[in-house]
């Protein structure tokens, strides 16, 4: 298999059992070695008391694009750290998007960025920066050997 075949087939491995992104209305949108993508359409459930995206909903679907990312080389990876900094709301009715691309991989570690942005209007701009630290836990995602 090619690495991009690798990290589709984890995708589809991952999402087959990813209730908790598919009961927020995530999707992910492109996966390849090290880097994922995930959008969310903002909805009212979505929405704080301030009328805007809540922070949790924000770095949940950063989180979903770092899994992806960080896992697409079909070795079992978790979060070890990540952190988030948000730079401006996300607007009732926007697409958020997070792109996750991997910054350093060494042993069992890795050190990935999340970018997300907001898309309103025709309009986008960065609502938040995500980091994340992931451990790889041992064993394949897949076996692939199997179909």
């Amino acid at each position: 298999m090619t690495p991009q075949e690798i990290a589709e087939r984890c995708r589809a491995v991952m999402w087959a059992n990813d209730h908790a992104s598919k009961f927020l209305g995530q999707t992910v949108d492109a996966v390849g070695p090290g880097t994922a993508a995930t959008s969310l359409v903002v909805q009212q459930h979505h929405c704080n008391g301030h009328g805007v995206c809540h922070g949790g909903y924000i770095f949940t679907l950063a989180d979903t694009a770092f899994a992806y990312a960080c896992n697409s080389r079909n070795e079992a990876t978790l979060a070890q750290f990540n952190t988030i900094s948000f730079l401006r709301p996300g607007q009732l009715g926007a697409t958020l998007r997070a792109e996750a691309r991997e910054q350093s991989r060494a042993g069992r570690s890795g050190i990935y960025d999340v970018t997300v942005t907001a898309t309103l209007d025709g309009e986008s701009k960065v609502i938040a920066e995500f980091r994340g630290a992931s451990r790889a836990i041992g064993g394949p995602n897949f076996k692939e050997d199997e179909q």
